[in-house]
């Protein structure tokens, strides 16, 4: 029956293509071709599976999929997670990890034709310390930054931070024009993250909402050898089957962490113009599907009902049924892709409904409870209807709210007003990264997107987290690590599901797309078209 309605929802989608008008295509008229050279303008399109609120990822990390096309950091990193030059030429790092010294690249320009110098550098990271949900642990030793002259930066540490230079990604950290921002200016709200000016290969020209945004080949970048295309368009396309048929007539030539419904890959494999990559997933690994709990307030502050919930989670059927067996049962918030730091324990909540049922009884709803769960986009409406069929037998009417990115981020850490959040949550490069902002009680502030959206507070998962921070002692880290999760796993403020599997999807015509361990994350500049 389901593979029934598989056809029957295609051909729908199809019959819709064929009503359109010629030059209109799958996304509309005026919404440049797919991989084409009209009048010398070479155009690569890109899917984008969600619409987030910002380009830039400077304090948004929900934008961190575009954000780079404009934006540089100072480093990047080549396939093995080896730093390179970008704005910065060269970099020390003291012996003893207290000090960071970094050249910076002459010549630069900002798109608005202003110098860029050291002071955007000190700028950006000092608000990226305060407003970034990451930035706000990885830049928290950092408490002096000299910059002696134009193209110098030098920064002074309280304490090591091992991970810190891997952060200078564009990606994680970009650099903003300081030029630009006021000192009574909110950086959550500023213009420059909807229509940002960079010093990157790409100039951002338009966003036209819930369609599309342009970016136009930079004509003045540093690197007259990039970049090799003139024109980028990313395209928003909610529905996943509707992806899958893009990829098939050529109307998306890319996208990354697998943007078409698992039940297709097989076949999309066998198409001869596709092709698949699990490459340039190395900075930014595949990240940990969750839901989230909010514990500050009723009826989620009980541990009881969180066990129940836990007890409700069959990660194996999951995997199965939501994933068709392309992602890896997960009860950890650390992901198995960091073997090292990841506790490969079960929960201590095993899947049993008859025990989870007990558990809502006993946190004072013996006729049952309701709660309300936020998720963006269809992919993730799926598994939330798995979870509110399991669920409903426990007692547990789930009501699941679908919105948009925006609205989502809005209502689970603006206002902190939700009950349960589905979320697909980075690990990054490092645990220490991508996780401890979940966890830490001092990343608790409104307002600031995929930071601690439960609340969870707790001293000892604190001492052991900003421990962790500063130990040179990789094994006293992996320790300590251990321990947090342990910790987190008996305390459930959130429920890990599984590992995302993810692979970079595009027409065999592209190549180049891929070339560093930011992939998709990262600026393009070197993507080409070969045919």
């Amino acid at each position: 029956m389901t593979e029934r309605l598989d056809k029957l929802s295609r051909r729908k989608v199809l019959a819709g293509l064929a009503a359109l008008p010629a030059t209109a295509g799958l996304f509309g008229a005026g919404v440049l071709p797919s991989v084409a050279r009209a009048q010398g303008t070479t155009v690569v399109n890109m899917v984008g599976v969600t619409e987030a609120p910002a380009l830039l990822s400077f304090v948004n990390t929900s934008s961190l999929i575009w954000s780079a096309h404009v934006s540089e950091g100072l480093l990047e990193f080549d396939l093995d997670m080896n730093p390179t030059p970008l704005l910065a030429t060269e970099w020390e790092v003291a012996p003893d990890g207290l000090t960071y010294t970094f050249k910076l690249r002459e010549g630069v320009k900002w798109h608005d034709g202003k110098d860029f110098t050291s002071a955007d550098v000190k700028f950006s990271m000092q608000t990226a310390a305060k407003y970034h949900s990451r930035n706000r642990s990885t830049f928290s030793k950092i408490t002096e930054i000299e910059t002696p002259d134009d193209h110098t930066v030098i920064l002074h540490l309280s304490a090591p931070t091992p991970f810190l230079l891997k952060a200078f990604s564009s990606m994680e950290s970009p650099i903003v024009p300081a030029h630009l921002y006021g000192p009574d200016e909110n950086p959550l709200t500023h213009p420059n993250n909807t229509a940002p000016i960079g010093t990157g290969p790409y100039r951002f020209k338009e966003w036209v909402r819930g369609s599309h945004v342009i970016w136009e080949k930079n004509a003045e970048y540093w690197n007259p050898d990039l970049p090799l295309i003139d024109t980028l368009v990313a395209k928003f396309i909610l529905d996943p089957s509707a992806r899958t048929i893009a990829f098939e007539t050529g109307e998306i030539d890319i996208g990354y962490r697998t943007p078409v419904p698992f039940r297709d890959i097989d076949r999309l494999k066998e198409v001869p113009h596709i092709a698949f990559t699990d490459k340039g997933y190395a900075y930014d690994p595949p990240n940990i599907i969750i839901v989230e709990a909010n514990t500050r307030v009723a009826p989620l502050d009980n541990p009881k009902l969180r066990q129940a919930i836990a007890h409700c989670i069959n990660r194996e059927m999951i995997n199965k049924v939501v994933f068709f067996n392309y992602a890896t049962p997960c009860a950890a918030t650390v992901v198995p892709y960091h073997a090292a730091f990841h506790l490969d324990e079960p929960s201590p909540y095993p899947y049993d409904i008859d025990k989870a049922k007990a558990l809502v009884a006993e946190a004072g709803h013996p006729d049952g409870v309701t709660l309300s769960l936020e998720y963006v986009g269809e992919d993730q409406r799926v598994l939330g209807e798995f979870l509110r069929a399991a669920m409903g037998r426990a007692g547990i009417t789930l009501e699941l709210r679908g919105q948009d990115m925006g609205t989502l981020i809005k209502r689970v850490y603006g206002e902190q007003d939700y009950q349960l959040h589905l979320a697909s949550i980075s690990n990054l490069f490092d645990p220490q990264v991508g996780v401890q902002r979940l966890l830490w009680s001092k990343n608790d502030i409104k307002g600031v997107a995929f930071s601690n959206g439960t609340g969870y507070s707790d001293p000892e998962v604190d001492a052991w987290l900003e421990a962790a921070a500063v130990s040179l002692d990789q094994a006293e880290r992996v320790e300590l690590w251990h321990k947090v999760q342990r910790k987190v796993m008996q305390d459930v403020p959130h429920f890990p599901i599984v590992m995302a599997a993810w692979q970079t999807i595009s027409n065999t015509r592209i190549t180049d797309h891929t070339t560093n361990a930011e992939g998709f994350e990262g600026s393009m500049a070197r993507v080409k078209v070969v045919g």
